[in-house]
């Protein structure tokens, strides 16, 4: 998976992981939306899931991240419940970017930066990588959406947790913003990170594997 690597900075090795779901089972509001989903995920490995709205990707990235519990199967990374291990190994990426309209990219990545225990160089390199470092003193109220999304997606590379889950990452990017996408998980999966990302875009990346969602209902 070619990447240029030079544009990207310098980052402590994390531990790869491996992830495995079985048998897993989800509903909401009493409507099954996911039955009997196994998913293995090693190291390198990147995986885009599709499907219609209502067929369950984003309850199901949730429940990997271990914020919902499902009906019935299990889910380990390595062999740890994402309960137990999921702050040390899971960097999340939801529908909403997680800034705060009146704060800049600057100050957002310098306090999530220090919340996940890495330190402040990467940040500039990373925005760099995303096109944005000239927006780093703007406040995020006055970013524009794909904006906003390319700084949610250094937030996620500066947690350097091994593996990512990303819901929608490409939605509000344009052409430009998706190339950038595609760079910054080729550059993650090359250092033995692994990627889910839940998708209604076309994303072209490497090797990637292609479940549709409404084949486990």
């Amino acid at each position: 998976m070619p990447t240029d690597a030079a544009k990207f900075p310098e980052m402590p090795a994390f531990a790869p992981e491996r992830l495995a779901v079985a048998g897993l089972t989800l509903s909401r509001g009493g409507l099954v939306l996911v039955r009997d989903f196994n998913l293995e995920l090693v190291p390198g490995d990147a995986v885009l899931m599709s499907g219609p709205n209502g067929t369950g990707k984003t309850t199901l990235m949730r429940a990997i991240a271990g914020f919902i519990r499902p009906d019935a199967g299990e889910i380990r990374i390595g062999d740890q419940t994402p309960a137990v291990t999921a702050a040390d190994t899971l960097g999340w990426l939801g529908h909403a970017d997680g800034l705060k309209p009146g704060e800049t990219p600057r100050q957002a990545l310098r306090f999530w930066s220090d919340m996940a225990g890495q330190g402040r160089q990467p940040i500039l390199p990373l925005m760099r990588a995303m096109a944005i470092e000239s927006l780093i003193d703007r406040p995020a109220g006055r970013l524009s959406r794909g904006q906003q999304r390319r700084t949610a997606l250094v937030r996620v590379a500066l947690s350097n947790r091994p593996i990512w889950l990303l819901d929608e990452p490409a939605g509000p990017l344009d052409g430009g913003g998706r190339a950038r996408l595609a760079d910054l998980v080729a550059w993650h999966r090359a250092r033995g990170g692994s990627v889910i990302a839940a998708t209604h875009q076309t994303l072209d990346w490497p090797n990637a594997r292609r479940i549709d969602l409404g084949a486990h209902r």
